[in-house]
């Protein structure tokens, strides 16, 4: 091959290599900024954390509505994620194809060293699980997980399964913001549940709020229902907390960061992966420099 004839190749490779610098790049800023964030941000009690970017630590629990299963191995976990591949020609070579993939939405609870919780929202959450598996089968959508025995590849297995997910009791860290919302969306809408509840008992209402006794209720009983019911609701969230805190994507572009993790082991982990991104920058950037003198020598 003469040298003309080896210039397009070279340049070629100058400009895949000073993509993979720009993308080091990239990733050596965000684990700066993520290591910042995790060492600057102290820990808070969730009792008395203020609304915005917190730093929490605690138990992973299951959300308020009770424990849910992982949809393709069956096992309890407070969040998860699954894709499933299957194995299809394309072109004159086989490879695995995406057909199917989903993430848990519900929040899960989060139980600090003093008793206190609040809720995580995982929409948006860079995720660490706490277990991550990969097998193989031949149906395109897995009953549960096998065994080892089970789960290696075979030509005859067309579908790979990969599920991540966090289990019950895992120590967590979440970096992320923190807001409260009322356990009941609206007042108004509670005081017309209760309405819409006395007014299956046709004779019990008359009996409260019929005062002219004429059988029916005018407007103005209508509003004496309306404010008895409003009162019934008042007093029913002044005797609870009626606010509960939540922790979910942030904002202002901070962060949102869910690890079994403390702190600690956090920041050390955002370093180590910005010396690498560090040193593949560094060796990429070498590259392109010089393919790219190749390509012009060429």
């Amino acid at each position: 091959m003469t040298p003309q004839g080896s210039s397009p190749g070279f340049l070629a490779l100058a400009v895949l290599f000073a993509a993979g610098t720009a993308c080091a790049v990239y990733r050596l800023f965000v684990s700066l900024r993520r290591d910042r964030y995790a060492a600057d941000t102290p820990v808070a009690r969730i009792r008395s954390a203020a609304q915005g970017y917190v730093h929490l630590e605690g138990t992973a629990g299951p959300p308020p509505e009770g424990a849910i299963l992982a949809p393709l191995s069956g096992l309890q976990c407070v969040w998860w994620d699954y894709r499933i591949e299957r194995h299809e020609q394309v072109g004159n070579r086989r490879q695995w194809q995406v057909i199917d993939r989903a993430a848990s939405a519900a929040p899960f609870s989060l139980r600090d060293a003093d008793g206190a919780e609040c809720l995580v929202g995982p929409v948006g959450a860079d995720v660490t699980p706490t277990s991550h598996e990969t097998w193989y089968g031949d149906v395109p959508r897995p009953a549960c997980l096998p065994g080892l025995e089970g789960r290696g590849w075979t030509p005859e297995r067309d579908y790979r399964y990969t599920e991540r997910l966090i289990g019950p009791g895992a120590h967590i860290t979440v970096l992320g913001e923190l807001r409260s919302r009322s356990v009941v969306d609206s007042i108004e809408q509670e005081v017309g549940k209760i309405v819409v509840g006395w007014k299956q008992d046709q004779a019990g209402l008359l009996a409260r709020f019929d005062r002219n006794r004429d059988g029916q209720l005018d407007a103005g009983e209508w509003e004496a229902v309306r404010a008895a019911a409003r009162e019934q609701v008042e007093a029913s969230l002044a005797s609870k907390d009626a606010r509960v805190s939540v922790v979910g994507q942030t904002t202002h572009g901070e962060p949102f960061l869910i690890a079994p993790l403390d702190g600690e082991h956090l920041v050390s982990r955002e370093k180590h992966r910005a010396a690498l991104a560090l040193a593949a920058s560094l060796v990429l950037a070498l590259l392109t420099a010089w393919a790219a003198q190749r390509a012009l020598l060429g």
